[in-house]
């Protein structure tokens, strides 16, 4: 490595502000696969959650703590005595655990929703760096609502934060209202204002309702911000978060602009971005940079011919260098059990023998309705054979008669904690009918809000991707199935939705933590 690069501290919080992303709530197991795929990764710290949101979201940021060997992880908590023992006890068996402190610091926040005077909203944010700097000696402070806030009163209090324990200072641009110019004018001022600085790593989490949170943070960076707070593929509240994969290979491909490094390995982004995306069911835009469909597709004839003479005339990345490949091994009904684990390890996934078995299984009965399965179809495989095992539902039977001729009729038999039950009803449709049954035999009545189909794959024999969004109780949830059979694969999602909406109902949140 050039060692006349600094290096920047990749702060994943996927699995706390990106949860918060309406419908993208996560199990435990869910939870822990992504932790570990963000520590292969590369990520400096792992946000694993807000502890004292909920005992679920305790128990699983305590299962990601017990895990991860190498990278740092954190705990939420709110500026106070209770969440603060509660996130250190989350995080006491980290290898490397860190206490996250927030409160906010802007006029407005503390005016209308703290209702404290800034006297009293800095005597809290020492008082809590304290009791978390008693635990451990890696606790960052956020100053909510950051970017709004008195400049100079930003500084007395990271100041003051600074002196009683924080070794790391987050500025948060929590309502994404900064301009890039103006960000990095307030980065320079804490910078240049805070006498102490040099003790802390300063860091910024920029929000994206103007679309600006990469702009806001690569601009903090160069002046001199050495944390950055991301989320895969940029998931989060409302607009979302600085997506991960834009700030780091901006830095990776501009490094004539940007002399700084991270530790992240780049050919790790894509496969980490499709396993966020089957699991949390937000679909990743076409147009998306690094990681969308069409990040690397060139339609224009005069752009074909150059990327054919040179890549380099209209990429200005490799496609490998994320984790791309060109050269798709394409499995089929003949491959074995040794072919297909290999090429999951070459895809980024590490499963257990019992799950490998399970995807196997499945990946045969597929090879058997589809000649050629692309890598998009094993990971289809794997979320459905392996990060829903424990659901609640689960689909056994599935049988439908439809027509112009006939009455839209379902069979379905689930089963429901291990118990089978059935049932027959008719629908408008094929997938009404399937949706009746279904909510008749869990006894459910969510709302369906949205109802997606893409394919995964080119080709007639594609699997159908299916995508919903469901509401319940003010709840609101997001399901994924993937089958050739796109009723199948529309029950599928259905019921993944309906077992989302079941874990947020036995874990309830508190309320979201923002900054």
């Amino acid at each position: 490595m050039n060692t006349d690069k600094q290096k920047i501290i990749v702060f994943d919080t996927t699995l706390r502000d990106g949860e918060q992303s309406p419908g993208a709530s996560m199990n435990q197991a869910e939870k822990l696969r992504i932790a570990t795929q963000l520590e292969a990764l590369g990520v400096d710290v792992i946000e694993a959650g807000f502890p004292a949101a909920s005992p679920g979201d305790f128990e699983a940021v305590k299962a990601i703590a017990q895990t991860l060997k190498k990278t740092q992880v954190a705990a939420l908590c709110r500026a106070n005595e209770e969440d603060i023992n509660r996130g250190w006890q989350a995080i006491k068996n980290a290898v490397h655990p860190r206490i996250h402190t927030f409160i906010a610091t802007s006029e407005l926040h503390m005016k209308y929703k703290l209702q404290m005077e800034p006297d009293q909203v800095l005597k809290k944010a020492v008082e809590s760096v304290k009791l978390a700097a008693s635990f451990t000696d890696n606790v960052e402070f956020s100053a909510e609502d950051g970017s709004r806030s008195d400049k100079d009163f930003l500084c007395k209090v990271f100041e003051a934060v600074i002196d009683a324990g924080a070794t790391t200072v987050n500025l948060p641009d929590t309502v994404g209202y900064a301009i890039p110019e103006e960000f990095a004018q307030l980065v320079r001022y804490v910078m240049e204002n805070t006498p102490n600085i040099d003790k802390a790593v300063l860091s910024v989490h920029c929000h994206n309702d103007l679309g600006l949170a990469t702009s806001n943070t690569l601009a903090a960076v160069t002046s001199g911000a050495r944390q950055v707070e991301l989320t895969i593929n940029g998931i989060g509240e409302r607009a979302g978060n600085t997506s991960m994969e834009e700030v780091v290979m901006a830095l990776n491909t501009r490094p004539n602009f940007f002399p700084y490094f991270t530790d992240i390995d780049t050919t790790r982004i894509f496969p980490t971005s499709r396993l966020v995306s089957m699991i949390t069911g937000i679909l990743v835009q076409p147009n998306k940079a690094i990681v969308g469909a069409n990040a690397f597709a060139h339609e224009a004839g005069i752009h074909q011919d150059g990327v054919l003479k040179n890549p380099m005339t209209y990429e200005i990345m490799k496609p490998e260098t994320v984790g791309i490949s060109k050269n798709n091994l394409v499995l089929g009904k003949h491959s074995g059990r040794h072919a297909l684990h290999t090429h999951i390890q070459e895809m980024g996934y590490n499963l257990t023998d019992e799950e490998l078995n399970t995807v196997f299984k499945k990946f045969k009965n597929l090879a058997d309705k589809k000649k050629k399965i692309l890598d998009e179809d094993i990971e289809a495989l794997i979320n459905e054979g392996v990060l829903r095992s424990s659901d609640v539902f689960n689909l056994e039977y599935i049988h439908v008669l439809s027509g112009n001729t006939v009455y839209p009729t379902a069979s379905i038999v689930l089963k429901i904690n291990g118990r089978p039950v059935q049932g027959a009803t008719e629908g408008s449709g094929p997938i009404d009918a399937v949706y009746n049954i279904i909510s008749k035999l869990t006894g459910t009545k969510s709302e369906l809000l949205r109802f997606t189909i893409s394919a995964l794959t080119e080709g007639t024999d594609a699997q159908g991707e299916v995508t919903v969004r469901l509401k319940e109780d003010g709840m609101v949830a997001m399901g994924k199935g993937a089958d050739p059979d796109i009723i199948t694969a529309s029950a599928l999602a259905y019921i993944n939705g309906l077992n989302r909406l079941e874990y947020m109902k036995t874990h309830p949140p508190i309320e979201p933590a923002s900054l």
